[in-house]
């Protein structure tokens, strides 16, 4: 018995890396699993390791940011398996320049992949899973650079900490339908990241040391936890959240001065997110 026995995944960006990881160990558990990916050949090189291992598999080859991909990949999912209950917003691409060389065309392509492309799919997918009553899980991938801010990367943080904030409305809208919804920070070497890691944390940082977290977040494992945000890498684990500091009563109005004179009390500690040890 698997942990996912009778479940039905779609991971985008399947092909290789984290969503490639996704989906072997998915399958492992007992999904059957929709491959989505641009590259038809990555594609169904995964759909082969996946049949191989005994698994159940299909590839839909194509680009998330269209409605008509995010419809297309539904419809993937439900002529194969008749129904889908888990979705991985995996697909991503980066195109990293310094704010003031950012072109508006490598600022189009990052958020269309993954703010587009997250809309694009989860829509049909979202509707499915409240017009059929099922539930399921959704999880959205976010990044350490879009909570945490990551130089020459304007372009990816702004795509990924919109995906935190589309995580938290979509998770308020799912609770009614029992569909959960999660963002998961993943940091691991793959193709998209070769050029921004060490030789030693790519050694550590493999992708399927993720893939168990993401493992937990779509089985019963994580109960009915939602709107949850998880940070993991190769060497930890761990939640991220906003928190708000102590309020300053503002009964008669506050002037500029009054906030300069409470600054010590209004603002937080500076201590950065650890994303890096």
């Amino acid at each position: 018995m698997g942990l996912l026995d009778g479940q039905v995944a779609i991971i985008t960006g399947a092909g290789g890396g984290l969503g490639r990881a996704y989906s072997l160990l998915l399958a492992r558990e007992g999904a059957a699993i929709v491959v989505n990916d641009m590259n038809a050949d990555a594609a169904h090189g995964v759909v082969a390791e996946i049949t191989a291992a005994g698994g159940r598999a299909v590839a839909s080859i194509g680009d998330v940011a269209s409605p008509s991909a995010g419809a297309a990949i539904l419809q993937s999912a439900l002529d194969a398996f008749g129904a889908v209950t888990i979705l991985v917003n995996n697909a991503g691409i980066l195109r990293d320049k310094s704010f003031a060389n950012l072109s508006e065309a490598q600022w189009d392509a990052v958020i269309q992949v993954h703010l587009k492309g997250a809309f694009c799919v989860t829509q049909p997918v979202f509707r499915w899973m409240k017009e059929n009553g099922r539930g399921g899980v959704i999880v959205n991938t976010a990044s350490s650079s879009g909570l945490g801010g990551s130089f020459g990367q304007t372009n990816y943080g702004a795509a990924k900490a919109g995906l935190w904030g589309f995580s938290n409305c979509l998770a308020l809208e799912g609770l009614k339908y029992g569909i959960r919804v999660w963002t998961l920070c993943p940091a691991a070497a793959t193709p998209m990241t070769e050029g921004l890691m060490t030789p030693e944390m790519r050694a550590q940082w493999s992708p399927e040391r993720v893939a168990p977290v993401l493992l937990y977040m779509v089985s019963g494992l994580s109960g009915d936890r939602t709107n949850r945000t998880l940070f993991a890498s190769g060497s930890k684990v761990m939640e991220v959240k906003m928190v708000s500091g102590t309020p300053l009563p503002n009964h008669a109005g506050f002037s500029a001065q009054d906030i300069a004179a409470a600054a010590d009390r209004l603002f937080l500690p500076d201590t950065p997110l650890d994303f890096n040890s």
